[in-house]
């Protein structure tokens, strides 16, 4: 069957909100499916800004003055090598990502215990 898709957005055009309505209704029932409204930002609303986030990121920000403590929870925490540990406790940055937040917050209680500084995001 020859599809022609012009021509049928231009006759789709020729209805009236009646004959639509109806249009619909007739493809759920033959289908078997139902129409439902994608919920994108704007349609979301202030409900969504509520939203409590559920995935967090352990950002390491300073190791601080005790960097052997702070290499050694990075290494517990990760499974790195040492001397990846060691790098990441000089630069800094993200230990995990996307974890649970009560996980992160135990994270970040075991690295500030050792004096490092450090971000939930």
């Amino acid at each position: 069957m020859a599809y022609d898709k012009q021509a049928l957005i231009d006759q789709l055009g020729q209805l009236t909100i009646m004959e639509l309505a109806d249009l619909i209704d007739g493809l759920k029932e033959t289908w078997g499916v139902t129409a439902a409204v994608a919920a994108g930002p704007a349609a979301a609303g202030p409900a969504a800004a509520v939203e409590e986030k559920t995935e967090f990121d352990v950002v390491l920000v300073d190791a601080g003055a005790s960097k052997i403590n702070v290499i050694k929870e990075i290494r517990a925490i990760t499974g790195l090598g040492l001397k990846e540990a060691k790098d990441l406790s000089e630069k800094g940055g993200v230990l995990k990502e996307g974890i649970a937040k009560d996980e992160a917050e135990k994270m970040k209680a075991q690295l500030e215990g050792a004096g490092a500084k450090v971000e939930l995001k």
